[in-house]
């Protein structure tokens, strides 16, 4: 190994303080965007606490769905039930003039057949 001489040896020290600065630096920005661990611990309880919220939210609109499912359900049902019973009223509506008139006239037949 060759003796440096002491201005090169001051040139080599200058390059390795300009290098361990710059690891600093960067180190230094690098920390700069870590978070602390207090702060990390309060935004992990807000997060905790609004995915909880979330979640009981999401379960009342489920909820509120399955109801407005049901309800419509229902409707449909009594809906359906409504038309058949109009239908059926409408039926016999039509059938029983029907009927009392065959009755009126097998009447009126056998009246005749009988004098």
């Amino acid at each position: 190994m060759e003796d440096l001489s002491v201005g090169e040896l001051g040139r080599q020290v200058t390059a390795l303080r300009q290098e361990v600065q710059a690891m600093a630096q960067g180190i230094n920005s690098r920390l700069d965007k870590v978070v602390s661990t207090e702060v990390y611990t309060l935004q992990s309880a807000y997060t905790d606490q609004r995915i909880t919220a979330l979640s009981q939210e999401v379960q009342k609109v489920r909820d509120a769905r399955d109801a407005l499912e049901d309800a419509f359900e229902t409707y449909q049902r009594d809906q359906h039930d409504r038309r058949e019973r109009e239908r059926q009223a409408r039926l016999y509506q039509m059938i029983v003039p029907v009927l009392m008139g065959l009755l009126a006239a097998a009447i009126s037949v056998w009246a005749v057949v009988t004098k």
